[in-house]
C-alpha cells in the first residue's frame, strides 16, 4: 500500500507499464466518484432536470424559441418561430421513465463533471510531457472545459431547438402525425448537446494532433473549403429554410476550424525553430 501511494503522477523516475496502470486506476477511480456524486444530485432534483432543462428546448415559450420569433417578426419571416406547437412526449416501455431518470442523471453528471474530469486526464499525461511542452500547455484544462461548455451551451440553446424544431415538424405525409417516444426524444438531445460539445474541442484536438506530427496547416487547409461545405450541409439540414439561422449554427463552427489551422500553424512555426536550434 504504501508503495502504492508513492506512485503519483508527478513522479520523475521512470515507470513500468503496470504502474503507469496502477496510476491510470486511482485517476479513473476519482473521476468515477465525482460523476457517481454529480449522478446522485441530478438524481434527486427530477422536476428540475427534466421539466426545465431536458424537457424545455421542445416548448414554445423556451428562452431560444421566443428570441427567434421575435427575430422572425423583424426580418418579417416566420420560419424562425421555432417549435409554435410542443412536440407530444410519450413513454412506451414500463420501466421507460425510470430508465430515462437513470440515464439523463447519468448525463448531467458527466457534463457538470467535464472540468474535473478533462483535469484528471491532464495529471495523467502532463508527466509524460517534455519541459518545454508543460510550459506551453499551461491553462489547456481550463481552455478545454470552457471550450467544451461552450459548446455544450451553444448545442443547447440553438442547436437542440432547431434540430427538434426540424425533425419534429418533417412530415412524409398529412396522415403521419409525429408522437415522440421519450427515448428517442431523450437520446437526440443528448447526442446532439454531447456531439457538440466535444466538436468544440477541435482547437485543442489540433494542437495535440499538430504537437505530435499527425496534423499540419497544409493539410488543413487543403481541406478547407470540403469542411466549409460539410458544416454549411450540416446546418442547413437542422435549420429552418432561411439564411439567417443556417448561419448562426454554421458560423462558429466555421471560426472553431480557422482557429484549428492557427494553433496548429503556430506548433509548426514552433517545432521548425527548435530544428535549427535545439537550445532556443
Amino acid at each position: 500500500m504504501a508503495k502504492r501511494k508513492n506512485i503519483t503522477t508527478e513522479a520523475s523516475d521512470e515507470m513500468t507499464f503496470l504502474q503507469h496502470l496502477d496510476v491510470f486506476r486511482w485517476h479513473l477511480v476519482r473521476s468515477i466518484i465525482a460523476v457517481v456524486i454529480l449522478t446522485g444530485i441530478a438524481f434527486a432534483f427530477k422536476e428540475i432536470v427534466f421539466d426545465h432543462i431536458i424537457l424545455a428546448p421542445k416548448n414554445k415559450d423556451f428562452f431560444t424559441n421566443k428570441f427567434l420569433c421575435k427575430v422572425g417578426q423583424w426580418i418579417h419571416t416566420e420560419s424562425l418561430c421555432l417549435n409554435a406547437v410542443d412536440l407530444k412526449i410519450v413513454n412506451i416501455k414500463l420501466s421507460g421513465q425510470f430508465m430515462m431518470h437513470l440515464y439523463i442523471s447519468f448525463f448531467m453528471g458527466v457534463i457538470t463533471g467535464a472540468p474535473y474530469l478533462i483535469w484528471e486526464l491532464w495529471r495523467f499525461i502532463r508527466p509524460a510531457l517534455r519541459k518545454h511542452e508543460k510550459k506551453h500547455s499551461r491553462g489547456a484544462v481550463l481552455v478545454s472545459s470552457l471550450l467544451f461548455l461552450i459548446g455544450v451551451l451553444f448545442s443547447y440553446f440553438i442547436v437542440v431547438p432547431l434540430t427538434l424544431n426540424f425533425f419534429g415538424n418533417y412530415e412524409v405525409s398529412e396522415s403521419v402525425k409525429n408522437t415522440i417516444a421519450l427515448n428517442s426524444y431523450v437520446s437526440t438531445v443528448v447526442s446532439v448537446t454531447m456531439g457538440v460539445g466535444i466538436v468544440f474541442e477541435m482547437p485543442i484536438i489540433a494542437y495535440f494532433l499538430s504537437k505530435v506530427g499527425i496534423l499540419t496547416p497544409a493539410f488543413m487547409r487543403s481541406k478547407r473549403k470540403i469542411m466549409i461545405v460539410i458544416i454549411m450541409v450540416i446546418a442547413a439540414i437542422i435549420t429552418p429554410a432561411d439564411i439567417f439561422s443556417m448561419f448562426l449554427v454554421a458560423i462558429p463552427l466555421l471560426i472553431l476550424y480557422e482557429l484549428s489551422i492557427h494553433i496548429s500553424k503556430r506548433i509548426e512555426k514552433r517545432r521548425l525553430k527548435r530544428e535549427k536550434d535545439p537550445y532556443s
